[in-house]
């Protein structure tokens, strides 16, 4: 018997979802439910979902897929791939957000070559003023946002219009509550915060990207410690993933300096002389000290 027609073709599309061994791509045609060819495994190049792919109809809604598109950036933890934008949710108000999960979260977003956008959630318990202006200072996107009442989602909506952004946060920040807000059908379950740890229960089961009306693709993603470390493991390319920090590279007294304990360093000198903000001053040398304890071999595969 002869096969449909156009099931033989090579057709493009993207992963929007993977779950058990099953990447559902998008493409001209609807959704097509494939599996990846043996060869991903021997090169070691597993789909990830926010890949742009070519693959084979070999039946009515499934396929094979055969090819890998390049990609703008990767993340192994999550499983993701071509994200414009990280949207970091912190809040003041509980669970109040450590801001060295959200620096270690825009170094990552700076490393990938990924736009970071500061959420600041639940501004109806807690403006969180002093947080706004840490970001904002910077030069980052910062939105203050209340899942509850609607503030500043009108504005992170224009934010991420048109981007494959992925969300996150520490848990119980109010991730799947804004995704909600924006989008009230998509009905995400939300965790209870727990009182007595001040944190939620993390709810999201796989990475998925959903289609907004707005036109932007959102995963919701684990919480902070969920991302990878080794994009942050080149104590050298750290600087560089400060913006704040840019004005003063290049004009130590050493060309090599580790701006930490160097006599005559433009950065601590910018510091003492509050031109800098210091937790994230604090942020670069925790994840400097950090990315000299990482040892490649350690976490080989």
């Amino acid at each position: 018997m002869d096969s449909a027609p156009g099931l033989s073709m090579i057709k493009d599309g993207f992963i929007y979802k993977a779950l058990s061994g099953f990447y559902y791509v998008k493409s001209e045609e609807g959704t097509t439910e494939c599996r990846a060819r043996g060869r991903f495994r021997l090169d070691k190049s597993t789909p990830l979902v926010g890949d742009n792919v070519s693959f084979k109809p070999t039946e009515h809604g499934k396929g094979l897929l055969t090819e890998i598109h390049p990609r703008k950036n990767s993340f192994v933890r999550p499983p993701l791939a071509n994200i414009d934008k990280m949207v970091i949710i912190a809040s003041e108000a509980i669970p109040v957000t450590d801001t060295f999960l959200i620096d270690r979260m825009t170094a990552i977003a700076a490393d990938s070559d990924c736009e970071p956008v500061i959420c600041i959630n639940k501004t109806d318990i807690d403006a969180a003023d002093k947080l706004y202006s840490i970001y904002s200072d910077v030069g980052y996107t910062t939105v203050r946002t209340s899942a509850l009442t609607g503030e500043g989602i009108c504005s992170l909506v224009d934010v991420i219009d048109e981007s494959i952004c992925a969300f996150t946060g520490n848990s119980g920040v109010g991730k799947s509550s804004i995704l909600n807000a924006i989008e009230p059908d998509f009905g995400i379950s939300v965790g209870d915060i727990s009182k007595k740890l001040g944190r939620g229960r993390h709810t999201t089961r796989h990475v998925e990207l959903y289609r907004l009306s707005c036109g932007a693709l959102v995963a919701d993603t684990p919480g902070f410690s969920a991302f990878d470390s080794s994009h942050l493991t080149d104590k050298d390319r750290l600087q560089f993933l400060f913006p704040e920090f840019e004005t003063y590279i290049g004009s130590c007294r050493y060309l090599d300096c580790a701006h930490i304990k160097e006599p005559d360093c433009a950065i601590t000198d910018a510091l003492k002389n509050g031109k800098l903000q210091q937790t994230r001053y604090e942020s670069y040398v925790r994840l400097y000290e950090q990315a000299l304890e990482y040892k490649e071999w350690e976490h080989r595969q």
